[in-house]
């Protein structure tokens, strides 16, 4: 996206410069106009004039029309890195879920308590391994079906 991201910046630039030129171009024929409306060639002159006028509104029309479409472009990149993002953020944070309850039941079980009934209980291993498997599961499972993986 980097170097889609840096083209739609250089030609947004052109389309600028392009709009601010023939902006300024418009204002000299314009100016140019009126200093030459009272000289002996000035009918002639001015009709031309008036067609140059003519077509730099025009152009500057295009202009302002690519500047929205390059806005347009720049908008639906934007959304896109907005959508990888997010799945990269969700999928971050379905990890998360997933692997904390498993955390949980193996700090607890690390603690070393003397007065953990678990700890003298034949199953209380397994018991702890089954639990954290089946916390890791479930989530992961319920991700699954909602379709979010």
């Amino acid at each position: 996206f980097v170097e889609v991201l840096r083209r739609i910046g250089l030609n947004s630039d052109l389309v600028s410069r392009a709009r601010e030129s023939l902006v300024s171009f418009t204002r000299l024929v314009a100016y140019f106009r009126e200093t030459q409306k009272d000289t002996p060639a000035a009918a002639e002159a001015l009709a031309h004039l008036k067609t140059v006028v003519t077509d730099l509104n025009s152009l500057s029309d295009h202009a302002t029309f690519l500047a929205g479409k390059v806005s347009f472009v720049l908008d639906a990149t934007l959304g896109m890195i907005n959508n990888e993002q997010n799945r990269i953020v969700k999928i971050v944070s379905i990890a998360a879920v997933v692997f904390l309850p498993p955390t949980l039941v193996a700090s607890i079980y690390g603690m070393n308590f003397e007065l953990m009934p678990e700890l003298k209980w034949a199953a209380g291993y397994p018991f702890a391994i089954i639990l954290k498997i089946i916390s890791a599961v479930l989530p992961y499972a319920w991700f699954k079906r909602k379709g979010w993986l």
